[in-house]
């Protein structure tokens, strides 16, 4: 048998197949969109609130409250905060740039978690839905061939049939774009606030002198 052959005996239940791993995919995406917009709205709003509460503290000098926001374990500026007061403290502001970015580099991956799989979702989806159209409109033209008296009106449904995989492809990739462009935006004004929590830092270090190793000595 050809391979030509082998390829339209497989076109019709390989266009089904590709057709329900959309849906399946379309389902997961949605999944892990719903749950990157809960986690990521959820650091914003906290992020929002510290930077509130920092502009105060920056505002009345007041470094008990800088303190108070380095005990909130649970916002990404607080636990930040923690370890740069804590080094500010035992060390200065020497060696503070790497401190802080070396907590960013361990914050990254679980803010981007997921959003991998969207781009990918996002690039290819199109082209694997475009695969099936392929397969489907194959189908419809040995179809027509081998039954000649068909007519117009059976290809023009098989090819219609066809082109719901190209939609669907389209459907999947859309929102896992969107929902990908989105969070990365969100993602960076997260990482924006680790920064922002540096420079508090370095102004608390210097508003505080007893935090000075050489005054300390």
């Amino acid at each position: 048998m050809a391979l030509t052959e082998k390829l339209f005996l497989v076109a019709q239940p390989a266009a089904t197949a590709i057709l329900w791993g959309l849906l399946t995919v379309s389902v997961i995406s949605l999944g892990l969109i719903i749950e990157r917009w809960i986690t990521l709205r959820a650091v914003a709003q906290r992020g929002f609130k510290n930077r509130q509460r920092m502009r105060e503290a920056l505002q009345s000098y007041n470094l008990s409250e800088i303190e108070e926001l380095a005990r909130d374990k649970d916002s990404l500026e607080g636990r930040a905060l923690a370890y740069g007061l804590r080094h500010v403290k035992e060390s200065g502001t020497k060696g503070l740039d790497q401190i802080f970015n070396s907590f960013a580099l361990l914050e990254r991956p679980q803010l981007e978690r997921s959003l991998n799989f969207l781009a990918t979702v996002g690039s290819n989806a199109p082209f694997v839905g475009l695969l099936g159209t392929v397969l489907g409109i194959m189908k419809a033209f040995k179809d027509l061939s081998a039954n000649a008296s068909a007519g117009n009106e059976a290809v023009m449904a098989g090819i219609s049939e066809a082109l719901v995989a190209t939609a669907i492809g389209l459907l999947v990739a859309i929102p896992a774009v969107i929902a990908y462009n989105a969070f990365q935006r969100q993602v960076r004004q997260a990482l924006q606030g680790i920064e922002i929590v540096r420079e508090l830092c370095t102004a608390y270090a210097a508003t505080d002198r007893s935090t000075s190793p050489t005054k300390k000595a």
